[in-house]
Formats: structure tokens, sequence, C-alpha cells
């Protein structure tokens, strides 16, 4: 496994082949879009996607690292990203064709010497980059590694009744949860209208897991599906291997929408569901002492 951290590009490469992935995408894109177009691009295993970022199996390291490559190409001016997080190519940037990593993710130095200072003893590059005062990735913060341990260690039943709240904020109606659970099959129901016309009976399955979830999973819970079900969802605190999301879009099957570990922080997050914002100020010190 160590071996295979070493088959991940550093963080110049990264931050090359997120900036060309962003112009495939046409100058914009989510972060998920931009991570499978890295990987394409990068030409990257399954066994090396797969690898979890220590500390957190519902992200990978190579994710990881680039939510770290968008970061930086935001603090050099070449991207930015909306409130509704999709990442794009700044206007000065918008007729540059390439972007030099190496440059880049050197000059993420603001302060050289308070950066050496703040990270003495530390050897990794993001603690450095931190140090030197680049924002941490949203992906990456503190707040949401801790919501990730608490949703593991929540009781199965309660996960579920959290799940069944946090779909019903997304639009679902009449979500029930069933009496079983851990049996690999449907955990819930409900139906999901859109546009206040169309409605669709949904069947979801929760799985409050630290790994990934494979192939074998996703068709599962696919034969536990009736014939008056017309969408699934498979809902994880874990993540999903680029089996499991092909075994999921299959075309010639029932289709199963996924929602990973981050993405359900996420959307917690964006509901205020059993989290709250906390806004904070950045002091300017050199504005006091130049006054």
């Amino acid at each position: 496994m160590k071996s295979d951290n070493f088959k991940i590009p550093d963080y110049s490469k990264l931050v090359e082949v997120t900036y060309a992935a962003l112009k495939l995408l046409g100058g914009s894109g989510k972060n998920n879009e931009i991570n499978d177009k890295a990987a394409e691009l990068l030409h990257l295993s399954d066994d090396v996607c797969s690898i979890p970022h220590q500390g957190s199996s519902s992200m990978s390291e190579i994710n990881y690292r680039l939510a770290w490559a968008r970061t930086l190409l935001k603090n050099y001016g070449a991207i930015e990203n909306s409130a509704r997080s999709v990442w794009s190519i700044t206007t000065a940037f918008s007729n540059i064709e390439t972007v030099d990593g190496t440059y880049i993710s050197q000059n993420y130095r603001k302060n050289e010497n308070a950066a050496t200072n703040q990270s003495k003893g530390d050897n990794g590059q993001e603690a450095q980059m931190e140090a030197a005062g680049i924002d941490v990735p949203e992906e990456v913060r503190p707040w949401r590694k801790k919501l990730y341990k608490v949703l593991l260690e929540m009781d199965p039943y309660a996960f579920e009744r959290l799940t069944q709240r946090l779909l019903r904020e997304c639009g679902f109606d009449d979500v029930r949860v069933t009496k079983k659970s851990g049996d690999g099959g449907i955990d819930g129901s409900g139906k999901l209208k859109i546009n206040g016309i169309f409605s669709f009976n949904i069947a979801f399955q929760c799985k409050r897991y630290q790994g990934t979830v494979g192939a074998p999973e996703i068709r599962d819970f696919r034969g536990s599906l009736t014939t008056d079900i017309e969408k699934g969802v498979f809902i994880t605190t874990g993540s999903f291997s680029k089996q499991a999301v092909e075994e999921a879009s299959n075309p010639g099957k029932q289709q199963i929408d996924l929602i990973d570990g981050e993405d359900f922080i996420t959307k917690l997050a964006q509901f205020g569901i059993g989290v709250r914002e906390i806004k904070d100020y950045e002091i300017d010190e050199e504005y006091f002492k130049k006054i």
C-alpha cells in the first residue's frame, strides 16, 4: 500500500493536471468532475485511486491532494469557486492554455520564514501550505473529519433516521425507514416529486461504513428492488470504488444514485442538520503596523 502512494504525482504535476482538466471540461467543473478527469489524464489505476487518505476513509488520497491543488491554483489567481462549489478558470487566465505547476506549488509561501518556523518538525507540504496562510480546502477542513467520526459512532438506527431527515430536506415525501437494518437490502423508501408534477418511487439503503463500497454491494441492493421502485439511492459514510460507480450507472440495468460520505457531510452542512456555521475574522497585522 505504501508503495502505491509513490504512484500519486507530486503537487507540481497535480496543479498542472487540475488546470488541464478544467480546460477540457469547458473552463468549469465540480469537484467530482475535476477529480475524475484528472485521474483519467494521469492514467491512474483503480487501486491507486482507491487508496484512502489517512484519517479519512471517505476521501481517497488522490482526491485529498487534488483538493489542495485546486486551492493552490485559486491562491495563484488561476481559478475561482462559486457558492455552489463550481470551480472555473478566471477571466485573467481564460486565454492561457497551461500553467507552470512547479512555480505555483512553490509560490505558496507568502511568508517563508513564518511557514518554516510554524511547520518545524512537520515534513508534510499541506502543513507548510497551511502555515504559509493558504486556506485549507473545504473538503478537508477539521470539522468535516470530526463530523465523519461522529457519523461512524452513531447507532445504525439513528443513522437511518438522520438519513430520513436529510432526504426530506432534499425534497422527498413520505420517507419511511424499515424495521430491518444491515440486511443488505432496502432500508427505507419515499417519493420524489420533480417540479411538483412528476413523482418517482424511491428506495434507499444506508451503509454506515468505514471503507469502500464495491460493485457487489450495488448489485445486491439492485436485486432487492421491487418492480414498483423506479429509483434506488445508495448512501454510505464511506466511498465508492470505480467499479461500484460503473455498476450503478450501467445503462443496461436499473440506475442507482450514489451518495458517499463527503456528499453526505456536505448536504448536512447545506441544510444545517446538526451543524451550524461559525463566522470568524482574519486579522491583517501588517495593516495595524503600517497605519
